[in-house]
């Protein structure tokens, strides 16, 4: 297969013009076929099987005579094989990358680059057009129609509108009856095709340009949307602008560039989303020399659980005030744990991010931290960094490592520049990132491996609205595309008939080992424990688990795993393995074999399952440790809404 691919590149190399073409995968099951017509369309193929037939690319300019007639004139191809080391390895330390590459330049100054990799596809526009290197053109619209048929099956998350902050529930219907409802939605979108194949589609190298969405269409398209540049703005409340008035075109940039890559994960298997790197294979550089610095971690947080210890050795008035922090501090620092959080409240104001709240004493907690080695991220509005972006050099200066950003809200050309000048003024202070209240993954964690998290999530501040039933697609959708800032670690856990959490007393729905599990299964280079210290130092044996988790994996493996049922993986850090797993409200019973394993060598496993009453009562759960080895297969009964945790550690 390997030559045949080979004399294809080879054919496509010696054509001067070109109007229809097709690239291979590696192992030959991915081909995409392009045709250049009017417009430029392609078909995926995996297998033999067309997945999606017709579908089609394309740019428009304000000035579209530079683009001129559409050919394949002055094709070329050839191949990547290199190895990837990602800065923060969030699933893989080691990374193969390979694939084949067709380079068509289709009009004047104007060319596609299409990647074909074993476990995908993937293309993107580049434009070359005469004038000054810093000279900008008008991008009016993107053409990204993917012609799905109507029998598919979707998983997307909806969008009212450009001000989505990514947090809606899943919603699960036919394409048929999605191009019937109007219904805009976010990347990344997840297809299920009739061929037993899933298509995750998403986009990367994001940068000078506005998030992708997509719209459905009742002529069996499903077309690209993108927020318009902003023309008149209006301020409503302390953190949020809308946009007024809006301009004809999408972007304003330079006419020498690339634009973000569309790719396509092509899953035989379910097991195949979970393990998938493509978007690290895609992703930018990273534009910093010294990364040294960036200690991604877990991190004790005090909003979600209202700042509020209690119990004996709590002899103050806990709060937002400097005793309650000093006591996350202590119960970070007995546990491990390397930072704190400071949410909303550690300032006089959100609009001053330069005079501390007096009750808290931010300058004597950051010393008092830095006695038990542990540091302090501070919460901000996007909106107060924005006009205050000399905070990241005053931050450096008193000792902040990180700072967690809030409420951006918007995915138009200006806001996804925000977030790399961003990121670019933190790295130059050694500060870390997470961006809240924001869109997803899009590369610039990896050009800017200070970006260690994002929201982009319905996560876990939603308590009951989180439910596990909707939980259980982000595995196979949201944490495929990058880092994800769920904040894990309910103590209180409760089934959805009798849920009654609220702060200080926050609840999440699911079993407890269901809790411990997303430790392992969800990756983020900043992992919070979102819960009330008090609860941690009456669950030990929980807390001695969780806080022994890495953020960052050598090899992610993925066990056992079905769309919407369930999903388990195994994980590796150096020579100790993790195993997390969770499920839906279905009660199933699943078989963990241990082949993977190392042969020839014993482990002890400390595991985490339901309890025979976590049906009813989630905070029922069983711990024990037992003897495995490779030849092991582990039967595992899940509750509903539950899960399975282990650490294995060889004898």
């Amino acid at each position: 297969m390997k030559k045949i691919i080979i004399v294809l590149l080879a054919v496509l190399l010696n054509y001067s013009i070109v109007n229809s073409a097709e690239l291979v995968s590696p192992n030959g099951a991915v081909k995409i076929k392009i045709r250049i017509s009017e417009k430029i369309s392609y078909d995926i193929i995996k297998n033999g099987n067309i997945l999606l037939e017709n579908c089609s690319l394309g740019m428009t300019f304000a000035d579209q005579s530079l683009v001129g007639k559409l050919n394949g004139k002055n094709t070329k191809s050839w191949k990547i094989d290199r190895q990837l080391m990602p800065v923060i390895p969030i699933k893989y330390s080691k990374i193969q990358d390979a694939c084949n590459v067709l380079l068509m330049h289709v009009g004047k100054g104007y060319a596609v680059e299409f990647r074909a990799y074993n476990e995908g596809f993937a293309y993107r526009i580049i434009t070359d057009f005469p004038g000054p290197k810093n000279s900008a053109i008008l991008v009016q619209d993107e053409d990204v129609s993917l012609a799905i048929p109507d029998d598919y099956q979707l998983h997307l998350q909806p969008a009212k509108d450009f001000t989505s902050n990514y947090e809606t529930n899943y919603i699960h219907l036919s394409a048929r009856a999605w191009k019937n409802s109007g219904q805009m939605v976010t990347l990344p979108a997840l297809i299920e095709t009739k061929k037993g194949v899933k298509i995750l589609f998403a986009e990367t190298d994001l940068s000078d340009y506005p998030c992708l969405f997509l719209k459905s269409e009742k002529d069996h398209r499903n077309i690209s949307a993108f927020s318009p540049v902003a023309l008149k703005e209006r301020q409503e409340g302390d953190r949020f602008i809308r946009i007024t008035e809006s301009a004809d075109y999408i972007a304003k940039t330079n006419v020498k560039r690339s634009y973000p890559w569309r790719y396509f994960i092509l899953a035989d298997d379910d097991r195949e989303l979970l393990q998938s790197t493509l978007p690290v294979k895609l992703a930018p550089k990273s534009n910093l020399e010294n990364t040294s610095w960036i200690k991604p971690g877990q991190v004790s947080w005090e909003w979600w659980n209202g700042a509020s210890p209690y119990g004996p050795d709590v002899k103050f008035e806990s709060g937002f005030n400097l005793e309650t922090y000093q006591y996350f501090i202590d119960f970070a620092s007995k546990n491990r744990i390397p930072y704190i959080i400071m949410d909303e409240g550690w300032a006089e104001s959100v609009d001053d991010p330069y005079t501390p709240n007096k009750k808290v004493n931010l300058h004597e907690l950051i010393d008092y931290g830095k006695k038990r080695k542990v540091d302090i991220i501070l919460w901000l509005t996007w909106l107060s960094v924005e006009r205050n972006m000399g905070l990241f050099k005053k931050f450096s200066e008193w000792g902040i490592k990180g700072v967690k950003i809030d409420f951006m809200d918007r995915n138009d050309q200006w806001m996804v520049n925000y977030y790399e000048r961003v990121a670019k003024e933190a790295a130059k202070y050694n500060i870390m990132v997470d961006f809240h209240g924001s869109f997803t993954p899009k590369g610039l964690e990896h050009k800017y491996p200070n970006v260690i998290s994002y929201e982009g999530v319905r996560g876990l501040e939603q308590m009951e609205g989180c439910r596990p039933e909707n939980t259980i697609y982000l595995p196979f959708i949201r944490n495929v595309v990058g880092p994800m800032d769920f904040t894990p670690g309910a103590m209180i856990n409760m089934q959805p008939e009798v849920y009654g959490g609220k702060r200080p007393n926050s609840a999440s729905i699911g079993t407890r080992s269901y809790q411990l599990a997303l430790f392992v299964l969800f990756e983020s280079g900043l992992q919070m424990l979102c819960d009330n210290p008090t609860m941690y130092k009456k669950n030990q044996d929980c807390t001695d688990f969780i806080t022994q988790v890495p953020v960052q994996w050598d090899e992610t493996i993925a066990l056992v795993a079905k769309l919407g049922e369930v999903a388990v993986v195994a994980k590796r850090s150096g020579q100790k393995w993790f195993i997390g797993g969770i499920t839906n409200d279905q009660s199933r019973e699943i078989s963990l074999n241990l082949n993977f394993l190392p042969k020839n060598k014993s482990y002890k496993m400390t595991y985490f399952s339901d309890g025979i009453n976590a049906n009813r009562q989630a905070m029922d759960y069983v711990t024990q440790t037992i003897r495995i080895d490779s030849k092991s297969v582990m039967p595992v009964k899940l509750s509903r809404n539950g899960g399975f945790a282990a650490v294995l550690e060889s004898l």
